[in-house]
């Protein structure tokens, strides 16, 4: 729970009246049965006039159909069918709920260019209230949450909006690309699928209507995009799975072959634990060494990450990934070699 030290509590009022009515609310929707008082008390650690106050407030109130049973009346529970229909009314959630909720909004608004950041505001505004009205206007620490963006690249606010709009909306786009690798400008009609993030940049997975084939585009790289009124066609997520998601990286086509990686028992320990693909397959060698397999296309994105171990990684297959890998090693010896003559 998020207290203020220096508020006043009463010794058998450690939790506050807001979290009470929550867990209260929460314990009799999923009870089957009746709940004894004793159980409620230890649950919300409160006095039994309290619990008595906060039924009465609970059933009063906010109309919660609370029934009393028990030849004492000493356990309650919310009435058969009314029950599972009655919820809350507003936004009820606990000062942790609360805290993670505007932990993540920090994360959005530190890890991006700030295009969810600007949207998210009112939101960020409504969390840090709600914590403030509970907690006695004691403020979080966020400063003390600390992202670290890496390889992040800029990316045009309204250019994101408009198409992850379209994509919500599911309408077609129209923009230019400009292709990082040929610097080639194209004029591109699509219909959006998915926004996808990755390595802290995102991602337009599309049918492209020019090409008639899946495409994936750098939302940074599109230009002058426009979102039209027809309707965008949409690709079942298997499919795009099957071409956009089965191969290693960002890089779509189906996987052309596995990669085996060996890794040194100092690596092991680092890449027994790291998630680099849904299909991938692991296994601890008799030698503490970890060879590691997943499926790919393009081998350009695996030979980068797999060049960062330096000597603690080996491509062992397929032989033509291996060659390739012994290719770029001996030309980036190349560039420390003394200049002739």
């Amino acid at each position: 729970m998020l207290h203020n030290a220096s508020s006043p509590r009463y010794a058998d009022d450690p939790m506050d009246r807001y979290e009470r009515i929550l867990t209260l609310h929460r314990l009799l929707k999923s009870a089957h049965y009746p709940i004894p008082l004793s159980r409620l008390l230890g649950e919300l650690e409160c006095s039994r006039a309290t619990l008595y106050r906060d039924v009465a407030f609970l059933r009063d109130a906010l109309g919660a159909p609370i029934e009393s049973a028990g030849t004492d009346q000493a356990a309650f529970r919310y009435e058969v069918g009314e029950g599972a229909k009655f919820e809350l009314p507003g936004l009820w959630l606990t000062s942790d709920e609360l805290a993670a909720l505007l932990a993540l909004n920090e994360l959005i608004s530190r890890s991006g260019p700030g295009v969810l950041a600007g949207a998210l505001a009112p939101f960020k505004a409504r969390i840090e209230g709600l914590l403030s009205h509970q907690d006695s206007g004691k403020a979080l620490p966020i400063e003390r949450i600390r992202v670290v963006a890496w390889g992040e690249r800029k990316l045009d606010q309204q250019v994101f909006r408009i198409v992850a709009g379209a994509v919500l909306e599911r309408k077609q786009l129209r923009f230019r690309y400009r292709a990082r690798t040929t610097n080639a400008d194209s004029r591109r009609t699509v219909s959006p699928q998915r926004l996808t993030h990755y390595r802290d940049n995102w991602y337009l997975d599309v049918w492209d209507h020019d090409r008639h084939a899946l495409r994936s585009f750098a939302v940074d790289r599109i230009a002058d995009a426009q979102a039209l009124d027809t309707a965008a066609t949409d690709v079942a997520d298997a499919d795009l799975n099957e071409l956009l998601a089965s191969s290693y990286g960002i890089f779509a086509g189906k996987p052309k072959a596995w990669a085996t990686i060996r890794f040194s028992q100092h690596a092991a320990r680092w890449v027994a634990d790291e998630h680099w693909h849904s299909q991938q397959k692991g296994e601890w060698l008799p030698d503490g060494r970890y060879e590691l397999k997943l499926p790919y296309s393009n081998s350009k994105e695996l030979l980068m990450d797999v060049l960062k171990y330096g000597p603690d990684a080996e491509i062992v297959a397929p032989l033509s990934l291996r060659e390739e890998m012994k290719i770029l090693l001996q030309l980036a010896l190349g560039g420390y070699q003394p200049p002739q003559g």
